[in-house]
């Protein structure tokens, strides 16, 4: 009787599935503390002199700020506000770049022409000259700034979009099935699709990361969103001059940064490595 062989996990794919599984934790608990840590916290404005650098207690898990104000309260707020701009950039982004390069790779002549063409000239412009532009121009407006992000970065979406579906759709399967009459439908759902989701993936991710320090670092600077409106980028600004007196203020909003994106670097780093 011969029996199965099985080859031990590799010690480093255990320790990098357990560093996967704590940063889809950690990201999981930043999550919930950004849906829920507004509810918890719903007044991020309300302003209190009296409790001027207030030390972290219960009530208040980080203190209070050179106003008064609830630090866990405005964290809660920038968090949430951070994620869900990194995401509605990173969707229109996606689905605009997406949807142009499969149209400059399926119809080729004259709209891939004219699409390549846009995309080299946000090509020239650095991307964090494209942000800044707009943001000079929004003066805290978030829409604005949605914008901007989003606009920096269809063009990767599209580069590699067009590049991989024009090998597809060049290929024997897609060309079998324009001969049996299947339709475009047929051929994203089975042919397409299939082959650019992990890409999508993978850079989707990323672009969200990107997003954030995008943000923070336009808020950092003073360029992005303005006060009172809570952000991370913001509140590290807002927090450097009492850093003695409450490091804890700017350390909170450096902490949730390193987190998002040290998780999101763990979360891929499989995908990239298969």
């Amino acid at each position: 009787m011969t029996l199965p062989l099985t080859l031990p996990r590799p010690a480093e794919g255990v320790k990098g599935q357990r560093i996967r599984h704590a940063a889809a934790a950690l990201l999981s608990l930043l999550l919930l503390f950004a849906l829920l840590g507004p509810l918890a916290w719903p007044d991020h404005a309300a302003q209190d002199l009296s409790r001027f650098l207030e030390a972290p207690s219960l009530a208040e898990p980080l203190g209070r700020d050179h106003l008064g104000r609830s630090v866990v309260a405005r964290l809660a707020h920038a968090t949430q506000l951070s994620l869900m701009m990194a995401v509605l950039c990173v969707v229109t982004a996606l689905l605009a770049g997406t949807l142009a390069g499969i149209a400059a790779a399926w119809r080729g002549g004259w709209v891939d022409t004219l699409l390549h063409g846009l995309s080299e000239a946000f090509i020239a412009l650095p991307a964090l000259l494209v942000v800044l532009m707009f943001s000079a121009v929004a003066n805290g407006d978030l829409w604005t700034l949605y914008v901007g992000l989003a606009l920096a970065q269809w063009v990767e979406y599209f580069r590699v979009v067009r590049a991989r579906s024009g090998l597809v759709l060049a290929g024997p399967a897609v060309e079998a099935a324009g001969l049996f009459k299947l339709g475009p439908v047929h051929i994203m759902r089975r042919h397409l699709w299939p082959e650019l989701r992990p890409q999508l993936t993978t850079m989707a991710t990323f672009g969200v990361g990107t997003s954030i320090l995008a943000l923070s670092t336009l808020g950092f600077v003073g360029v992005g969103i303005q006060p009172p409106t809570p952000e991370l980028g913001l509140m590290i600004t807002e927090a450097f001059p009492y850093y003695h007196e409450a490091p804890w203020m700017s350390l909170a909003p450096v902490l949730i940064l390193t987190t998002v994106l040290a998780g999101l670097l763990a979360l891929r780093s499989k995908e990239s490595s298969t």
